[in-house]
């Protein structure tokens, strides 16, 4: 089984492409989702969080993401401390739900995709990309938050260069009404790479 990644920055469009994707039969593995869903389930992970980050990273039991977005995204160090006591529970859930996927390929959608330490567990990658002022306008819709919240993120991330250089199959998804026939075209030469 092929295990494909796709990645994008905030706002690119990735969870559209996703989307996409799933409704024509592909398997998606969210690892943003799926992270926030063990940050809320996984005792021995809340525990390691809560002695690098403090008591206010969980409030009655609740995970306290405005507390720790305030800190992590104005400090890289936190940031990459953060990612790095989170991703090896999202690489064993990932391996738990690969082992149960019969399709030609699966999908594990992943906005760091490219940093994380097992990058080699997929063997090919999509980058979805759009314009900055594009993705900006997007997550100020979706998110109801600032444009320097927004901004900061971005920040964090890498640019649509650098995705475009350490990728496989590139999305831009800056003209919606091309997006399936992009998505479609690539899932034909995925489906001949597992051939």
């Amino acid at each position: 089984m092929l295990i494909v990644g796709l990645t994008g920055g905030i706002g690119s469009g990735k969870s559209t492409v996703a989307k996409i994707f799933n409704t024509i039969g592909i398997p998606i593995y969210n690892s943003d989702i799926e992270a926030k869903n063990l940050i809320h389930s996984n005792v021995e992970l809340q525990k390691k969080l809560i002695a690098a980050f403090g008591e206010k990273t969980y409030i009655n039991g609740s995970y306290n993401r405005a507390y720790i977005a305030e800190i992590v995204f104005q400090d890289e160090v936190k940031l990459k401390a953060l990612n790095q006591i989170i991703h090896p529970y999202v690489f064993d859930d990932f391996d738990l739900w690969r082992q149960h996927q019969t399709s030609a390929y699966i999908i594990k959608e992943s906005a760091l995709l490219l940093d994380t330490v097992k990058q080699q567990t997929v063997h090919k990658v999509i980058a979805v990309v759009a314009p900055k002022k594009i993705r900006i306008e997007r997550v100020l819709q979706r998110d109801h938050t600032t444009i320097e919240n927004v901004q900061a993120r971005i920040k964090n991330q890498h640019s649509d260069e650098y995705l475009k250089m350490h990728s496989d199959f590139i999305i831009n998804n800056y003209e919606p009404f091309k997006l399936i026939p992009q998505v479609i075209t690539i899932h034909k030469q995925i489906l001949q790479l597992c051939s």
